[in-house]
């Protein structure tokens, strides 16, 4: 497992990265969003809309929800405003203020981003949900390019979902970093040859670290830097 440490020694092989794939909630942005959207405010909503208690609209959704884990519709504010009747991209406007970055995430993105290599946001997230994220955090002008897995078809845990990503950016997973919160996500890169590949322990600043075995690990984004090149140093 990849720990902080103070020796300066690089815990990313940067010599050997071209290209920074790196997802958005639960990796730079605080996943403590989602989760309260997720699992405070739309049962209650749906609580108050069904006359139920939160307790009972939780374990309503929450089946719904993990008939759907794992797939694009599990991530789709479509799918589930239709199935649930609610307009949860206004919903998700409303506590837009709510939204932010994990700490010590904007120094790791100013520093790819100055260090030339290519910055690749890979997310599974709906369309409408980043560009809720993105007008209240501005931060797509850290990346070269901003992908959604809506645009595949395959969400990023699905094999089909890396090869339709490599023959759209053209980048070579040799030489490629990959960074995630999601397992499923990690060993699906992993399985298609994503040269290093690394999870994040804490994706949400109100839940505590966690232990993770099967990936190399970082507390955040920014124990990676120790070994990246100055600003500007690469051209």
């Amino acid at each position: 497992m990849l720990t902080p440490n103070n020796s300066g020694h690089s815990l990313i092989d940067w010599t050997h990265c071209e290209t920074v794939l790196l997802d958005m909630d639960g990796t730079f942005l605080d996943l403590a969003f989602d989760n309260y959207f997720w699992r405070e405010l739309v049962p209650v909503r749906i609580a108050h809309k069904l006359g139920v208690s939160a307790e009972e609209a939780s374990d309503v959704l929450f089946s719904q929800f993990a008939a759907k884990e794992g797939s694009l519709d599990w991530y789709c504010l479509e799918y589930w405003s239709e199935s649930l009747d609610l307009d949860l991209v206004s919903l998700k406007q409303s506590i837009r203020h709510k939204v932010g970055y994990l700490p010590e995430t904007r120094r790791f993105l100013q520093t790819v981003k100055d260090s030339h290599r290519r910055l690749i946001l890979v997310t599974n997230a709906h369309q409408d949900t980043l560009r809720v994220k993105m007008s209240a955090v501005d931060f797509d002008g850290y990346f070269d390019e901003l992908v959604t897995s809506h645009q595949f078809g395959y969400a990023k845990e699905h094999d089909e979902f890396w090869p339709a990503l490599q023959d759209h950016l053209q980048f070579d997973p040799a030489s490629s970093l990959f960074v995630d919160d999601s397992l499923p996500v990690l060993a699906a890169a992993t399985r298609y040859g994503i040269d290093q590949v690394v999870a994040i322990r804490r994706p949400d600043t109100g839940l505590p670290e966690r232990e993770i075995e099967q990936h190399q690990s970082v507390f955040s984004l920014d124990d990676l830097l120790a070994g990246i090149e100055e600003p500007g140093s690469r051209k």
